[in-house]
């Protein structure tokens, strides 16, 4: 299981995972009814409520909440909700607190319809509002600034230059409250972690490393182990930084097309696609990767499909086949069979 410390009486770097619990499939992550049936946050954190439960059953000390978790709160049309979190400031903080006496490390990761780079205005403007109000939820809560909110860069919008200096533009347009609690990932396919250390350079946001981002999208050949230490290093000295680990599938895809000649779907399968994340984590490829960063602290957010299982596995895998490593997470279960 996770730990809370180690031997050196530093606390046990953290693995988390993101959203749905497939362990449980009872357990909601968020109220997805629909706005006809007035579903409200008050909702969603009675869900989450319960997902605490079993994060703490499983020892399980780090979480990505739903960016659903208050619905339609930032939309346009729908101003009957718009007064969600104020409505749910009481169960906000008792969540909270809860959150706190369980050690548990929450972040949000809005969708990618949220696009800060974005050189529509209003699209702009709405994407600030979402971070504003994931951000809000987060000081409601009462966490510490290590409770975040990812996002990327965002589109390209045929200039990639031009696009990277307009969030740069928009960072300064953020209230105070959301540059707080937010962190810049490195991407898959537009912008690389020299794109981000560059935004840093010229905003002091925090960094995220994402693992298999990095190895798709690394055009400027960057040492893995080098960028990696400049990440951490956006980090104020007494929050721990957190990075987002995968791996890819490596499997048959299957297809389904619509045959020319007969006019029926058929199946058929494709070569993997490098950006999709894999069910489970690869534990030799992560066991290599935490050897070659050394003594660098980070907790772990895992992106893997099988979430919360994958996560155990890992944990079983690691004191299976890496005791040094597994040590570094407080791992003392014995290994799955």
């Amino acid at each position: 299981m996770g730990g809370e410390g180690q031997s050196n009486g530093r606390r046990a770097l953290r693995l988390g995972f993101a959203v749905k619990v497939m362990g449980r499939p009872d357990l909601k992550s968020n109220d997805s009814r629909r706005w006809q049936n007035n579903p409200h946050l008050k909702v969603s954190l009675e869900y989450l409520d319960a997902i605490f439960d079993y994060l703490l059953e499983q020892d399980i000390d780090m979480y990505r909440m739903s960016s659903d978790l208050a619905p339609y709160a930032t939309h346009p049309d729908m101003p009957q909700f718009h007064n969600m979190l104020e409505e749910s400031h009481a169960e906000l903080q008792a969540l909270g607190r809860r959150a706190r006496e369980q050690k548990l490390r929450l972040s949000f990761h809005p969708s990618q319809f949220v696009l800060l780079n974005s050189p529509d205005p209003q699209l702009t403007r709405k994407s600030i509002w979402d971070l504003s109000s994931q951000s809000e939820m987060l000081d409601r809560m009462m966490l510490g600034s290590e409770a975040v909110v990812v996002t990327h860069v965002g589109g390209v919008y045929g200039d990639r230059e031009e696009s990277r200096a307009r969030w740069v533009e928009n960072w300064e347009r953020l209230p105070d409250h959301v540059r707080n609690r937010l962190v810049l990932e490195n991407d898959d396919i537009r912008f690389s972690a020299a794109d981000v250390l560059w935004v840093h350079e010229r905003t002091g946001v925090r960094l995220v490393f994402d693992y298999q981002h990095f190895c798709c999208l690394n055009p400027e050949g960057l040492d893995l182990v080098d960028t990696v230490a400049r990440f951490m290093k956006s980090w104020p000295r007494d929050v721990r930084p957190k990075i987002h680990f995968s791996t890819p599938r490596t499997e048959f895809r299957q297809t389904e097309r619509v045959d020319k000649k007969t006019g029926k779907k058929v199946s058929a399968q494709q070569e993997p696609v490098w950006t999709n994340h894999a069910d489970f984590i690869n534990p030799f490829e992560f066991i290599r990767f935490m050897r070659d960063v050394g003594d660098l602290e980070f907790d772990v957010m895992l992106e893997s499909k099988a979430k919360d299982v994958s996560l155990l596995r890992l944990r079983s895998d690691l004191t299976r086949f890496a005791p040094d490593v597994g040590k570094r997470f407080g791992t003392t279960a014995e290994p799955l069979t």
